[in-house]
């Protein structure tokens, strides 16, 4: 995993653009609602999510896999403390965040690693603290494509392995940490013209203790 990405940012560089993604915004006005300030963006990238709760007054820290994602983060002025490491390291320090947003990347882990992901972002809430993940519904474009590798969990093309969510396995991989609503959103391609766009589904839970 870390080979793909760091290659992918080396070839492909800041290969979504700068446009925050609606999820992002959506979270970013979440959070400003109900007082987040001290956010953690597990898969942060190159910042492009970021930028928007930074710019917002939110203190973020991120964990990134690839040290050439970072360095571009840098170049792009975001100067927030960020981890080096895969999110199946985690925890990368023992804080506790008001908040956390992870775009686009729990669907790339296998079963054993979303469980200890999960677990690891809700343990690193505080109290009455939130998680908004966003991950690839079957509803997209790529599921049944590629190679198939288990139920609704496919290698869709070398290297890339894909995990397609519905409500059951929302439900069955978030019920107990949380679990507030989830629903539909259709992510367009800000950066390219007529790509189609791709159906997610956005994933609120909150640590009631």
């Amino acid at each position: 995993m870390t080979e793909f990405w760091e290659s992918s940012f080396i070839e492909k560089q800041t290969m979504w653009g700068f446009e925050p993604s609606d999820s992002a915004i959506l979270t970013k006005d979440f959070f400003l609602e109900r007082k987040v300030k001290d956010i953690l963006i597990p898969g942060i990238g190159y910042g492009r999510n970021a930028k928007i709760f930074i710019d917002n007054g939110m203190n973020v820290t991120g964990i990134e896999i690839s040290k050439t994602a970072i360095n571009l983060a840098r170049q792009n002025g975001i100067d927030n403390n960020i981890y080096q490491g895969s999110v199946t390291e985690m925890p990368f320090d023992n804080k506790l965040y008001d908040g956390m947003f992870c775009y686009a990347l729990i669907h790339l882990l296998n079963n054993s690693e979303r469980t200890k992901f999960i677990k690891d972002c809700y343990s690193q809430l505080k109290p009455n603290g939130y998680m908004i993940f966003t991950t690839i519904s079957k509803e997209a474009p790529m599921f049944g494509r590629g190679k198939q590798l288990g139920k609704d969990y496919f290698e869709i093309m070398d290297g890339v392995k894909m995990f397609f969510y519905d409500s059951d396995s929302i439900k069955q991989d978030f019920g107990k940490y949380g679990l507030i609503e989830f629903s539909n959103i259709v992510e367009p391609h800000k950066d390219v013209e007529n790509k189609p766009s791709f159906t997610f589904i956005m994933v609120t839970c909150q640590k009631k203790l």
